[in-house]
């Protein structure tokens, strides 16, 4: 017992506990345990994004255990915000339930664009900031 306690030292000043390895003590340093999540495309768009441009945010929320649930929050608002965004471009667009059964290929064409303008506009203020 006396022998397994020589082996672990607490840096005071710090409250850091190191373990002994050989001649050198090590700091016991474990990461914070993170809930698991799936990511969608815009979860995984926004850790892209942190990791290959905003490395020290991305470090520090890795560290302190928050990166999962900020990828979690931010898909969920991503998914919310893009279906209001479609739901305010549809009603701006002339686009009627109609057109499905008389004119599908302008519907799809125009539906299309509607996504792809709100998945814009989610990009620029949500997940590229």
């Amino acid at each position: 017992m006396n022998n397994e306690l020589s082996k672990i030292k607490i840096d005071e000043r710090t409250g850091i506990e190191y373990h002994l390895e050989g001649d050198y003590y090590i700091p016991n340093l474990t990461m914070p345990k993170q809930e698991k999540i799936t990511l969608n495309k815009y979860g995984r768009m926004r850790l892209k994004y942190l990791k290959e441009h905003k490395k020290a945010d991305y470090t520090i929320m890795l560290m302190d255990g928050t990166l999962n649930t900020h990828l979690k929050e931010l898909q969920e608002t991503a998914d919310n915000r893009v279906q209001q965004v479609i739901s305010e471009l549809k009603a701006k667009s002339n686009l009627t339930e109609d057109m499905k059964n008389t004119d599908i290929l302008s519907w799809v064409g125009t539906m299309n664009s509607i996504k792809a303008q709100a998945e814009e506009i989610i990009f620029n203020e949500l997940i590229y900031t």
